[in-house]
């Protein structure tokens, strides 16, 4: 049996809602999963490490790039970590080609702009579970102003976005792929009701706000072709950037008019659904055993 290291936070020692499901299907594979806390200063990082549930490191981005810098066998890799921890990568999406949600980014010190009609979002450019995004219409500048100035204080880059309306009836698609395979989707409802702002998790201080992630309504999906098609877009830019097919990733997608557009790809620490779909841990062990 390969010893196997499982990344998680302080909050989750344990891993996540399918950490039974992956340390299962992991022994089927040859693996004895182990799980360990990334920050944790007396943690050795001297076996295969795959990164899991490591939900807080966007309160600390920098330290989180620095464990893993360090981890000598990490999956996805530090290069996969550096890029997509940063949601400002949806630039690098468009310019290829890949449809995704309009998108402007304003650093600390600059000043953000905010569109002059209909409902907006505005986020930060290095987050997870939905925390520090706000819905605001055009009559709410000031609130989204104040809103963007606490990000830019927390030394945050700020996203502004079109709030797609067809989210609240179709919900939001997850398509999951491991090793560059697609294996199963899930769909999520809507997580921003109008008028709502979802606090920031923080390290400022030492302090804590908020709670790892906004609860989510997941519930097993069939993919579109036309949805398939975005995520095999995506999979291509990945594939081209990193020269391989990295062992998770997650296509976020978004309703429109004209189509699925790409919301954010999730490939630093997934939720990956294991139980929304028969043999969907088995595959995931078994990209694991074929990428190491």
């Amino acid at each position: 049996m390969t010893r196997l290291i499982l990344a998680t936070c302080a909050d989750l020692p344990e891993g996540d809602e399918d950490a039974d499901l992956v340390v299962t299907a992991l022994r089927a594979a040859g693996f004895v999963a182990e799980w360990q806390v990334w920050n944790d200063a007396e943690a050795a990082w001297d076996a295969p490490t795959v990164i899991r549930s490591t939900w807080d490191y966007t309160a600390d981005r920098n330290a989180f790039l620095v464990w893993a810098r360090e981890v000598s066998e990490l999956s996805n890799p530090y290069e996969a970590v550096l890029w997509s921890s940063d949601k400002v990568y949806l630039a690098d999406l468009a310019a290829a080609g890949v449809p995704v949600v309009p998108t402007a980014a304003y650093p600390p010190g600059e000043q953000v702009a905010f569109p002059g009609s209909g409902e907006f979002v505005v986020k930060p450019s290095v987050g997870a579970g939905s925390r520090g995004c706000g819905r605001f219409t055009a009559a709410d500048h000031a609130d989204a102003a104040a809103h963007a100035a606490a990000l830019q204080a927390e030394r945050r880059t700020v996203l502004v976005q079109p709030y797609l309306h067809q989210v609240d009836t179709v919900g939001e698609s997850a398509l999951l792929y491991f090793g560059g395979a697609f294996s199963h989707a899930v769909e999520k409802a809507a997580m921003l009701p109008a008028d709502t702002v979802h606090p920031l998790r923080s390290a400022a201080k030492g302090s804590i706000a908020g709670d790892l992630w906004v609860q989510e309504r997941i519930a097993a999906r069939s993919p579109s072709e036309a949805e398939l098609a975005v995520g095999e877009q995506a999979l291509a830019l990945l594939r081209k950037r990193f020269g391989t097919d990295l062992l998770y990733t997650r296509v976020d997608l978004l309703p429109t008019p004209d189509g699925p557009v790409v919301g954010e790809l999730e490939i630093v620490e997934p939720s990956l659904f294991l139980g929304y779909a028969q043999g969907a841990a088995d595959r995931f062990a078994a990209a694991v055993a074929a990428k190491l």
